[in-house]
C-alpha cells in the first residue's frame, strides 16, 4: 500500500482505538511495527490478523497476491522481534514463520473467512507466508492511552465489546455451519474473557474491598456476575467445540453472553471508576 495510505489508516487506527473505517472497517487489524532487514529503521504497517488462542495472533504476508514478499515480512525474517499494537495494547512480540501441515491448516482456516485469501493465493506462484505473533512479558501491560487505572479499565472493557461485537457480526454472516477460525475466535475471547475476571476477582477486587469498606455490596454484585458469565462462557465453548452446530445456535449464545457481558462491564465501570480514580 502507498505510505500515504497506510499512515492515514495507523493515526485513525490509534485515534479510535483500533476502529476504522473505509476497506477496513469491521476487519480484524492490528499495527505490526518491525525493524528494516537492511536500515533498522522501524517501519509500522497495518496488516490483517486472525485470533490464534490467548497466546499469539496470526497475520499473513499476502501482498494482495503480489509475486514479491511485502517488506514487513523480509524484516521480522531478519528481525523477530516486533511490537503489535491491537488497540488496547502494544506489546513486544516474537515472530515465527509457520511451516508444513501447520502454516497450509492455519491459511485454510483464513479461506474459510473470506475468499480474498484464496483470491491471493490464486494470483501468485510463492506460497503466502502465515506469521505467528507471541506476546512476550516485558513488564505490567501497556494500555495504550491510559493516564489512570479508570481509563485502564475503560479501554480494556472497550476491546471486550469490541471483541464480542466482531464474532456476533462473522457469526451472522456466516454460513449454516461453523468455520474452524470463527470456532478459534469465539475460544479465544471466551479465554480472554475469564483471564481478565480472573485477575480483577485475585487483583482489584481485593484491593478495594480492603480500601473501600463501603463497597462491600457492589464487589458481591460483580462477583455474582462474574460466575453468570463464567456459565455463559462454559455454555458457548461447549456450543462451539460441537461437531455439527448450527450458525443460528452459536448466534443465539453470542447474544446471550453479549447482553450479560455488556451490563456487566457498564455497572462495573458506573461503580468503580469513581471508586478508583477518586
Amino acid at each position: 500500500m502507498p505510505n500515504d495510505f497506510n499512515q492515514q489508516v495507523i493515526e485513525e487506527f490509534r485515534a479510535n482505538a483500533g476502529k476504522v473505517g473505509g476497506p477496513f472497517e469491521g476487519s480484524r487489524l492490528l499495527l505490526l511495527t518491525t525493524t528494516g532487514a537492511r536500515s533498522g529503521t522501524r517501519h509500522t504497517t497495518p496488516v490483517a490478523y486472525l485470533p490464534d488462542g490467548g497466546e499469539r495472533v496470526l497475520v499473513i504476508a499476502s501482498a494482495a497476491g503480489a509475486p514479491r514478499h511485502p517488506a514487513w515480512y523480509h524484516n521480522l525474517v531478519a528481525n523477530p522481534r516486533v511490537t503489535v499494537e491491537d488497540g488496547v495494547f502494544t506489546y513486544e512480540a516474537e515472530a515465527t514463520v509457520l511451516a508444513g501441515e501447520e502454516r497450509d491448516r492455519a491459511y485454510a482456516r483464513a479461506v474459510e473467512t473470506s475468499d480474498g485469501w484464496a483470491a491471493y493465493q490464486a494470483k501468485t506462484d510463492r506460497v503466502i507466508p502465515v506469521v505467528a505473533l507471541r506476546g512476550i512479558e516485558t513488564g505490567p501491560p501497556n494500555v495504550n492511552g491510559a493516564t489512570s487505572f479508570g481509563t485502564m479499565l475503560t479501554s480494556i472493557h472497550g476491546g471486550m465489546r469490541r471483541e464480542i461485537e466482531l464474532i456476533r457480526a462473522e457469526v451472522a454472516a456466516g454460513g449454516p455451519g461453523l468455520g474452524a477460525q470463527l470456532r478459534v475466535n469465539c475460544l479465544t475471547l471466551c479465554q480472554g474473557v475469564r483471564a481478565h475476571h480472573t485477575a480483577e476477582d485475585q487483583g482489584m477486587f481485593p484491593a478495594i474491598a480492603e480500601q473501600r469498606p463501603e463497597a462491600a455490596a457492589v464487589l458481591e454484585r460483580l462477583d455474582e456476575e462474574h460466575r453468570k458469565i463464567a456459565a455463559l462462557l462454559d455454555e458457548l465453548q461447549q456450543v462451539v467445540s460441537a461437531r455439527d452446530v448450527e450458525q443460528a445456535t452459536v448466534l443465539a449464545e453470542v447474544d446471550r453472553l453479549a447482553a450479560e457481558l455488556n451490563a456487566h462491564l457498564d455497572y462495573e465501570e458506573a461503580q468503580l471508576i469513581p471508586m478508583i480514580d477518586g
